[in-house]
């Protein structure tokens, strides 16, 4: 149906593993597309959990900024990009923030929905016994709603790297989108199907990590 240049054989993807290997660019790819993963990760999560967190708790919060969170989360990617190169440049800065972007609204979404719906009994033993506020936070809604978190964690993460290659479309030089887009551009698909299949490999391996921490964490509650 297709032909090598359309759909490469294994061997072909291959033997561009083994290219880039041997001239060591893979590995500077690699590096670039994790670090600006991991980095968005980081600062979507945090914000995510402190914003939902105050939505599930507060409803004052929820009412004056659950709608303008719902509106932004429509908002496509790319449309991201001009606005983002507008604020920060074309450095590091506004790929990290695109990524964060991603992972932000799962996240916030779970966590917001996952505290707003503790079971009240749970709520009344914890005051009974003074907790409040953050207090009754951290000791009991939190753990209450550890899978439902954990599982907002990983749809951020799946999100964060679906976000990537649109932040390695901003001024980028190196990372696994930069890749993918070079080698639309240099007619080289083996590559280009390479890195669609370590953007699929590492964005499962890093599921994977996250899935044994709900399993744990599941365990431990049974």
């Amino acid at each position: 149906m297709f032909s090598a240049s359309q759909l490469p054989p294994p061997r072909d993807v291959v033997s561009a593993l083994v290219e880039l290997l041997r001239h060591g660019q893979l590995w500077t790819h690699l590096e670039a597309s994790l670090s600006r993963v991991l980095a968005g990760y980081l600062v979507g999560a945090l914000a995510a959990l402190a914003l939902g967190s105050l939505v599930g708790l507060s409803i004052v919060a929820r009412r004056l900024l659950a709608p303008t969170v719902a509106a932004i989360r429509t908002v496509p990617s790319l449309a991201w990009v001009p606005l983002l190169l507008l604020w920060f440049g074309i450095d590091e800065t506004p790929k990290v923030v695109l990524v964060a972007i991603g992972a932000f609204f799962p996240i916030y979404t779970t966590t917001a929905s996952a505290l707003a719906h503790v079971d009240t009994q749970l709520l009344e033993v914890g005051r009974a016994y003074g907790r409040h506020g953050t207090s009754l936070l951290a000791t009991v809604m939190l753990p209450a709603a550890a899978p439902q978190l954990v599982n907002g964690l990983r749809l951020g993460l799946a999100n964060a790297w679906l976000f990537l290659v649109a932040a390695e479309l901003i001024a980028s030089s190196k990372g696994l989108g930069f890749l993918l887009i070079d080698s639309q551009n240099t007619g080289r698909t083996d590559v280009m199907l390479l890195a669609i299949v370590l953007l699929a490999a590492l964005g499962k391996l890093s599921d994977a990590a996250l899935g044994v921490v709900e399993r744990r964490m599941m365990r431990r509650r049974l």
